[in-house]
């Protein structure tokens, strides 16, 4: 039962969650700290591979898969064992940080694609560098996994706007009117 429950859970390319377990998973810990201010603060992070189809046209889907698998280890290397990755679909990956203040999610954000920048893809023997892009939003109050994921997407396209390869952070704040943190 465990084993089947891992299946259904788990993407089986990258080994990260799976959208649906994902969601549940940030869902359930939302609902727990709802009432607990001292806990309801974190953020979620969605990470987009830059320019992701110009990898598989040009060096074939074998190679896209080895660079998601090396993209999700790099994830994964660059945060806490508390941290709850997925995979949310062809190149797109959420990553979801219980509890961090929202000073510190910037600096998560650009270890992760610092990380990815770094990392070793060589198809074909050469060196291709893999870049991504990083919307956020913090919280430190009561919020659903809808309202994350919008802020956190709608700044992810502001980094894709605004050259790739970068993050954009905002704090949901009470109002709803975001405060936004840029890193380049």
């Amino acid at each position: 039962h465990r084993e089947l429950m891992n299946l259904a859970s788990t993407d089986g390319l990258t080994s990260c969650l799976n959208r649906r377990a994902f969601t549940a998973m940030v869902e359930g810990y939302l609902d727990r700290v709802a009432n607990d201010q001292a806990k309801s603060q974190g953020a979620l992070l969605v990470i987009d591979v830059d320019h992701f189809k110009r990898v598989n046209d040009r060096f074939g889907h074998e190679s896209g898969d080895r660079a998601l698998r090396l993209i999700a280890d790099s994830i994964r290397n660059s945060v806490r064992d508390i941290d709850i990755v997925g995979r949310l679909g062809g190149e797109e990956f959420g990553v979801f940080l219980p509890g961090l203040a929202a000073e510190r999610t910037a600096s998560v954000a650009e270890r992760i694609r610092a990380s990815i920048y770094a990392a070793a893809f060589q198809p074909e023997g050469k060196r291709h560098r893999l870049s991504v892009s990083i919307g956020g939003a913090t919280f430190d109050r009561d919020t659903s996994y809808t309202q994350l994921y919008r802020e956190a997407d709608r700044h992810l396209f502001a980094a894709k706007r605004d050259g790739r390869n970068r993050v954009d952070i905002t704090a949901l704040p009470p109002s709803g009117a975001g405060e936004t943190m840029m890193l380049h």
